[in-house]
């Protein structure tokens, strides 16, 4: 299955705003992926498809899983907003066809993020978070640290992932805490070894 039959399918199964918040995605991480040299089809390809898990209710998510065996871990198990990300993994391989594992993982954490992120992970996670639909309090400024210092808006993301799961009382995935002083400790080593 090619891209634009992709796009066909995903058109017709997800609503209308989530497939035009998808569509933002794509090209989003179309312009990242030009401004870092990222693998190009890797990145539209796990754009395309990261939300291709999301319209399903709570009842049609725990069928999806109970049904096919997915594992969710236990945060996700708890705080089932999280679980589209393997949903999505799993639904690229066995509806999509996909077997790019770098693809796969793009889809799969591009809500928690995860320690030592591949650039097209990068791209894919912080695309989601900037598409031009997306409207919140210092989204412009992440916009445009986006396209300066990527590893920087990286950690700003997550930094107001945390405030704001915090802030919502929720759970907070500590795969994403993860993440984040992963990134800060190689920003930091980085800094010392210059």
């Amino acid at each position: 299955m090619n891209i634009d039959d992709m796009s066909e399918k995903l058109r017709e199964k997800l609503s209308h705003k989530r497939y035009k918040h998808t569509m933002g995605v794509l090209e989003m991480a179309r312009r990242l992926a030009e401004r870092y040299g990222a693998d190009v089809s890797k990145v539209e390809l796990s754009a395309l498809l990261h939300d291709c898990g999301k319209d399903m209710d709570s009842r049609e998510l725990l069928e999806y899983v109970r049904s096919n065996r997915v594992e969710l871990d236990e945060i996700e198990a708890k705080q089932l907003e999280l679980a589209h990300g393997v949903i999505g993994a799993h639904l690229a391989r066995a509806e999509f066809g996909v077997d790019d594992t770098e693809v796969l993982s793009a889809i799969r954490f591009h809500t928690t993020g995860k320690t030592d992120m591949t650039l097209v992970e990068k791209i894919v996670y912080l695309a989601d978070f900037i598409e031009e639909g997306r409207k919140y309090p210092g989204v412009q400024l992440l916009r445009e640290l986006s396209f300066e210092d990527l590893d920087s808006a990286i950690l700003l993301s997550f930094d107001n992932t945390i405030k704001h799961v915090i802030s919502q009382k929720k759970i907070l995935h500590t795969r994403t805490v993860e993440a984040r002083n992963f990134i800060l400790e190689q920003m930091e080593n980085m800094r010392g070894a210059n």
